[in-house]
């Protein structure tokens, strides 16, 4: 019986990422991280877009884990030291340091530093081995996924080690979107959405740049079916719900400019949350003196 949809391994950027935009497709998402992302050993980031004057590590971390927390993911403090395949051959087991084991029907690999704990999957085709000091060594070869994430094993993808994207945080961090929008993908596949509907866009938009002909249902169901491959093959009843369902989310990724105000006040809040409320005060207090000296 699998328990979840996805196990991500490795809770940095990459991980975080990935988690966020397979969590709020609504697939049942677990990241387990064991503290040790390489994120932390840079002492201060100052080229992680949005934060003009750099943000300090400890900082980014907890917001990328609680952007993650809230777009569905669950955490699991552990190391992960085995990924198998489960024993009926559908999904993977997932087994860590301490004893825990999880079975999911895709797993996303993103540890920057050490890929071993997949060597049951791939065995040394997921390795390369050099010559150093006369002695050889051997580590993940960065190039075993492609650059979608997707690997030879079905159902496992790597969004870290990657040659593309390990040394800076904001590309590791796309990296894991880019990797987690291929599962989505895989998903949509397999939920038995033809190709010309798999691709996935994670967005909203503002509902008066909707115009009168896409507020009609009809309109959407006509579409569908000037989109749906001549040679389908799904019946009736299952073309219907597919076609229902998309529908549905697509219209739900309008927004009304109430319910924009309303989440941009709310964002507004969560960050305040995770600043230090001594230096909010003092901001407060130099907003209240800037206000009366106005007057």
């Amino acid at each position: 019986m699998i328990d979840c949809d996805v196990v991500v391994v490795g809770g940095g950027p990459a991980g975080c990422s990935a988690g966020v935009f397979t969590a709020r497709y609504g697939l049942d998402t677990v990241v387990f991280d064991c503290g040790r992302s390489s994120l932390k050993q840079c002492a201060y980031l100052e080229n992680y877009l949005g934060f003009p004057a750099g943000v300090d590590v400890d900082t980014l971390y907890a917001l990328m884990h609680d952007h993650a927390e809230e777009s569905g993911c669950e955490f699991v403090t552990d190391l992960v030291e085995s990924v198998v395949r489960a024993d009926d051959g559908e999904g993977f087991l997932v087994t860590t340091q301490e004893g825990r084991e999880r079975t999911a029907d895709y797993v996303v690999a993103a540890t920057r530093y050490d890929g071993e704990y997949l060597r049951p999957l791939g065995g040394d085709a997921m390795f390369d081995v050099h010559e150093h000091g006369g002695e050889e060594h051997e580590h993940f070869a960065r190039d075993y996924a492609d650059s979608g994430g997707t690997t030879p094993v079905d159902g496992l993808y790597v969004a870290s080690p990657s040659a593309e994207t390990d040394r800076q945080a904001i590309v590791a961090a796309g990296r894991g979107a880019r990797v987690s929008l291929a599962v989505v993908g895989a998903v949509r596949r397999e939920q038995g959405f033809p190709d010309e509907f798999v691709d996935h866009y994670d967005w909203v938009r503002r509902e008066t740049q909707r115009d009168d002909e896409w507020a009609d249902r009809d309109r959407w169901r006509e579409w569908f079916a000037e989109r749906l491959p001549a040679d389908h093959d799904l019946d009736e009843d299952r073309l219907a719900e597919l076609r229902e369902r998309e529908i549905d989310r697509r219209l739900d990724t309008y927004v009304t400019e109430s319910e924009v105000s309303t989440r941009a006040e709310r964002g507004q809040r969560r960050l305040l949350t995770h600043l230090d409320d001594d230096l909010v005060l003092e901001r407060a207090r130099e907003i209240r003196d800037e206000d009366t000296a106005g007057e």
